[in-house]
């Protein structure tokens, strides 16, 4: 159904105030395709963000439920339809986008869509994602009513404003990232400076109960209790920092040599025995490698810091097209629906995400005293 001029602008109004509400890129990206869906009256909405690998880096969809999202399996490609706003940077509308011969098909449990509008959202000259929206819901029995030209204008307008919505929240989380790196260079200098205070303490107290041993045995049992508390405090001091110091070393030597380095300092500053094993993983778009990367220091955080594990797994291979990491732990496991109504997530909720925003899936395996399996799979680049 058309919009008049003042309930199109009061629309448009509260599209672009849902946007100025976000920071995160990822919650801006759902807010645009919402609002995007819910202005122009359209049953699926979807916002596709390129990556430099021929692929999606993000791909969001408002429209499908989550079961049938799985179903539909990788995320598109950068052709037919996709590839126009991409490439051609000029909106595409369509009576019918099956008719187009750009038309390529779409899986077995993609929706049925026939009316098409798509657009570019640009940065300056740059192309940072595209639009796209399907049947036109209108009130005819027999169905969709196809876009019309002021459908096409007010999405250009959304499309202007997604654009620096999109670029502050990008902005922000790049800021946000050189603060993380400053905060963990000053946590660095803190850890520097106290465990070797401890350390010196330690090795004096150790020198003086070597002095008592022979004459006061009783005063070089008490220094030794307080050598075991030092060494403690060190070592629980080093455990508390060693997830937080994750070196920014993925974009130089790749998600499989980074994992092993970071899972080879965790071995040794646990006392849980931590393994690695890779087998025919290949490398993935930077976004995908990325998330995996996130996904398994979060599972490990987990595992070290709360599961009371003796031996933790991580597993890295290929799955099709695509890759699968498996983090497992023989620790006391717990009750996965028990924590979500508890409140407290464990990070799994930061994990759901970050699978998500790169087309992949995250499975959860755990009960009380059996361990936990914490799985993410991707699809190909």
């Amino acid at each position: 159904m058309s919009q008049g001029p003042r309930s199109g602008l009061a629309a448009v109004s509260a599209a672009l105030l849902a946007m100025s509400r976000h920071l995160e890129v990822r919650d801006v990206l759902k807010t645009i395709v919402a609002s995007a869906r819910e202005l122009l009256d359209a049953q699926y909405a979807a916002l596709g963000v390129p990556d430099d690998h021929g692929g999606f880096a993000q791909f969001v969809v408002d429209g499908v439920g989550d079961e049938q999202w799985r179903a539909i399996g990788p995320l598109p490609r950068q052709h037919g339809i996709l590839a126009a706003m991409l490439h051609d940077a000029r909106p595409e509308r369509l009576a019918d986008v099956r008719e187009d011969p750009r038309f390529e098909g779409w899986p077995s449990a993609h929706p049925d869509m026939s009316d098409f509008l798509g657009l570019p959202i640009r940065d300056g000259d740059e192309v940072i994602g595209a639009l796209f929206l399907a049947n036109k819901r209108c009130a005819k029995p027999e169905g969709s009513c196809g876009f019309t030209e002021e459908d096409e204008e007010l999405l250009a307008i959304l499309a202007q404003h997604a654009a620096i919505a999109l670029t502050n929240a990008r902005l922000y989380e790049r800021s946000r990232e050189l603060t993380i790196t400053e905060e963990r260079s000053r946590l660095a200098h803190e850890l520097h400076d106290a465990v070797s205070q401890k350390l010196f303490s330690l090795r004096l107290t150790a020198q003086a109960a070597t002095a008592l041993v022979d004459r006061d045995p009783a005063r070089a049992k008490t220094e030794l209790h307080e050598v075991a508390r030092l060494a403690a405090q060190a070592t629980d001091e080093l455990r508390a920092a060693v997830v937080e110091l994750r070196p920014a070393a993925l974009d130089e030597d790749g998600l499989v040599a980074t994992l092993r380095t970071q899972i080879q300092v965790l071995d040794r500053a646990h006392s849980s025995q931590v393994t690695f094993a890779t087998s025919g993983f290949r490398a993935l778009p930077a976004a995908q490698e990325e998330a995996l990367l996130r996904v398994a220091q979060e599972a490990l955080h987990n595992a070290l810091r709360h599961a009371d594990a003796e031996n933790v797994d991580v597993t890295l291979g290929r799955r099709a097209a695509g890759a699968v990491l498996r983090v497992t732990d023989d620790g006391i496991g717990f009750e996965p629906s028990a924590v979500r109504r508890a409140g407290r997530h464990l990070g799994l909720v930061s994990m759901r995400d970050r699978a998500g925003g790169v087309g992949g899936t995250l499975t959860v395996e755990s009960a009380p005293g059996r361990g936990t399996m914490i799985e993410m799979e991707v699809p190909g680049g």
